[in-house]
């Protein structure tokens, strides 16, 4: 049966810097097939759609998308407004209204429960109408994916950003700590190991969500690096847990003034005081002066210039792929990455149901019998995910002048 109507597509949760790739693919595939009469776009995700602000992507130039889909952040912006039931009925009945009958959102996890809702009322009432889950998230913690768009690139920033850390530590000494995203997956944080090129570069601990995190475990940690190089170089997951799977950024604050968003998620990225507060603690502990730390906070997800083009291709197919899958295939579902080869993708579509609620974590492999680092099993499943051209340091090799005296 040939589905005849238009498609509306919308971005939601963190941008990313190839989000727009999988927007261009989608609106540039869609526009292929003559059963579409319009392709839409929702501005600030399903606030958009709530408040019917659409652009029509139909009358956009194939010259302007392209220079959009090379640019970071969501061109068509985002929300974090969470999609409950009565907001996803009203949401299908103004895509009824509009004749929508391809539905694409570029998201995460909460993403793929919005469409599931949305398809289930549209099923209710016997309404064709595609859904189609085009993956995103520089978290890399969606299952059923090998990987997700927006992690290569983010990883790609990770691992360059320790690289430069790395050298200022070398020049100096002294510790550094370094806070990145990751609420409960410890991808991006360990994407800081592969900044080590010689022996003894940093990062020299990395602290992922996946082990429980202690205060005198780490200290310790510390003390036996930095009594052996001089520095310490250290890549700090913002979801890190206690013993007890309390976050340590609560731990560390007073409880009742941690903010909280609309899908009851603890702010993380938006204070220092995680960094600040370790920072603190080794120079007491151990009495160490020159100790310094950053929280990358949206550092990492937009950054212009530091896109990996493996991740721009996969983020552009992904979109490609959910029109064909909608259009030409009439079914709904996520789209999903799997690896084959070393290194290869294919796509595949899985329920919407088997991606809803779930998420994907470090596997033990990938992380040290310590936990305190990844293994060379992480390093080689990150490393093609960074793309081509990765810029790789170097140190002087001459020799020593001999004393004269």
């Amino acid at each position: 049966m040939e589905l005849r109507g238009k498609v509306l597509i919308a971005q939601g949760g963190g941008p990313t810097a190839v989000i727009n790739q999988s927007l261009v693919g989608a609106v540039l595939e869609s526009r292929k097939f003559p059963q579409v009469t319009k392709v839409y776009g929702a501005l600030h995700g399903i606030e958009g759609i709530l408040k019917e602000e659409f652009i029509d992507l139909t009358k956009e130039t194939t010259n302007n998308l392209e220079k959009v889909a090379l640019t970071p952040s969501s061109a068509l912006y985002s929300t974090r407004l969470k999609a409950d039931k009565d907001r996803c009925i009203k949401m299908f009945k103004i895509m009824k209204a509009h004749d929508i009958r391809y539905f694409f959102y570029i998201g995460g996890n909460d993403s793929s429960e919005t469409l599931n809702i949305i398809k289930g009322e549209a099923e209710k009432e016997s309404y064709e109408l595609r859904c189609i889950h085009i993956p995103k998230t520089i978290d890399n913690d969606l299952v059923l994916n090998d990987h997700t768009p927006g992690y290569g690139s983010a990883a790609r920033f990770i691992a360059q950003a320790f690289t430069g850390i790395n050298l200022d530590n070398y020049a100096f000494g002294g510790v550094y700590i370094g806070v990145v995203m990751g609420r409960d997956s410890g991808f991006l944080a360990a994407a800081s190991a592969l900044a080590q090129k010689y022996p003894g570069d940093g990062p020299h601990l990395i602290y992922l969500p996946e082990r429980p995190f202690s205060s005198e475990q780490f200290l310790e940690d510390v003390a036996r690096v930095f009594n052996r190089l001089g520095r310490c170089v250290i890549a700090v997951s913002e979801g890190i847990v206690s013993a007890d799977g309390i976050p340590m950024v609560v731990e560390l604050l007073d409880h009742s003034n941690v903010e909280r968003d609309e899908f009851g998620h603890r702010q993380l990225s938006g204070t220092g005081v995680l960094a600040d507060s370790l920072a603190e603690l080794v120079k007491k502990r151990l009495n160490i002066k020159r100790v310094r730390a950053d929280t990358f906070g949206y550092l990492q997800r937009s950054f212009i210039g530091c896109v990996s083009d493996v991740d721009q291709t996969e983020a552009r197919e992904v979109g490609e792929k959910a029109a064909q899958y909608a259009i030409w295939n009439n079914i709904d579902g996520s789209i999903t990455i799997n690896r084959v080869g070393d290194y290869s993708v294919e796509y595949s579509l899985q329920p919407l149901e088997a991606i809803v609620g779930k998420t994907k974590v470090m596997p033990d492999e990938f992380i040290n019998e310590e936990g305190n680092h990844v293994t060379t099993a992480f390093k080689n499943y990150c490393r093609p995910l960074l793309g081509s051209n990765v810029p790789s340091p170097h140190r002087l090799r001459a020799p020593l002048v001999d004393k004269m005296e």
